[in-house]
């Protein structure tokens, strides 16, 4: 599984190379080319391809975050805790997720060079301001082709993604129970703690 949410961030993460106007597209075509983009990069970059880390992080640090609402994934994954947060806590929350979430998957990122990404079309967009962008990726050598779900909502600079849903199993669900647990055990501080501590450990994975 963690595989599959590398390739999803990796698809996200070229998102700066689509034209300016891109805030205006709507979010299937959106999603379509910058899978074209992703290719590209991948077929070009041995340094990606050969699982450069620091190039890896430098890459989505800088062109992922713009095109991910990580306080509205933070919000889904605290569920009714979010609203006990203070301020403050609230901030940190979203900044450790957000670390936790790049630094877990970026390893995953180059193991991808040769699938096909097809994105469906969405069907009466019209007005609405939330869709879910569908996608397949087709594997290859046998393989069971995988869905890829986008969750995304329109803001001011354009569509954002707010949840990922890879086989069926939401990314913000899947980390909603551990985060629930951490709370019940050690309050808001508990969890903010876990999840500094784990991204100190994943840091030292060089």
């Amino acid at each position: 599984m963690k595989k599959l949410f590398g390739i999803l961030l990796f698809i996200l993460s070229v998102l700066l190379t689509v034209p300016a106007w891109s805030a205006d597209m709507a979010p299937d075509r959106l999603v379509d080319e910058t899978v074209k983009d992703v290719m590209n990069i991948i077929q070009k970059d041995e340094e990606l391809k050969n699982g450069n880390k620091e190039k890896m992080l430098d890459l989505i640090e800088n062109k992922i975050l713009p095109h991910f609402n990580f306080t509205r994934m933070t919000q889904l994954a605290m569920g009714q805790h979010w609203a006990a947060a203070a301020p403050e806590q609230q901030k940190k929350l979203v900044d450790e997720f957000r670390t936790l979430l790049v630094r877990t998957y970026s390893n995953a990122l180059h193991t991808y060079h040769d699938e096909i990404i097809k994105v469906n079309p969405v069907k009466n967009l019209e007005n609405k301001t939330e869709t879910t962008v569908r996608s397949i990726v087709i594997q290859g050598k046998g393989k069971e082709p995988v869905p890829i779900d986008y969750s995304m909502e329109k803001k001011q600079d354009g569509w954002k993604v707010y949840d990922v849903t890879v086989a069926g199993v939401s990314l913000v669900t899947n980390y909603r129970g551990t985060f629930n647990s951490q709370v019940r055990k050690g309050g808001v501080d508990g969890l903010i703690k876990s999840l500094t501590d784990k991204n100190k450990s994943l840091e030292g994975k060089k």
